[in-house]
């Protein structure tokens, strides 16, 4: 049965946004929204169109494995969103740089937000590579 997993790249500004199916195991950027007082709706809108079970969520850390503010943070953010779906914290070491990196390689052009969803991706995959 195939399930569909959401990652999230939060950010303080943007959260990108990447999906994937259990059964394809293939991640693909899907969007990048304004992290403002609207984001919970739209990603709750996510969640019932695609019919979400799982929600990745990319969780920095320090370079000895530490919490850090932004790690506090993220944990903060996410237990206000309250989605009604099954949480994950995936380690999301260095997805931004190679996110860019990726989207450089490319040689097409790209938004700012694009690494963003592309980092979410990054992190799905990773995610992915692990658990499934």
């Amino acid at each position: 049965m195939s399930t569909t997993i959401l990652a999230l790249d939060i950010g303080e500004r943007k959260i990108g946004i990447a999906r994937a199916s259990t059964v394809a195991k293939i991640p693909e950027p899907l969007v990048t929204l304004a992290n403002d007082k609207l984001f919970a709706e739209k990603l709750n809108e996510l969640i019932k169109e695609y019919d979400v079970k799982k929600l990745v969520i990319g969780l920095p850390r320090g370079l000895d494995g530490q919490d850090t503010q932004q790690t506090n943070y993220i944990k903060f953010f996410v237990s206000q969103l309250k989605p009604n779906t099954e949480i994950i914290f995936q380690d999301e070491a260095l997805t931004s740089v190679n996110a860019q990196e990726m989207l450089k390689q490319s040689g097409k052009p790209y938004l700012k937000e694009d690494i963003d969803a592309v980092a979410a991706m990054l992190i799905l995959d990773d995610y992915l590579k692990e658990e499934l």
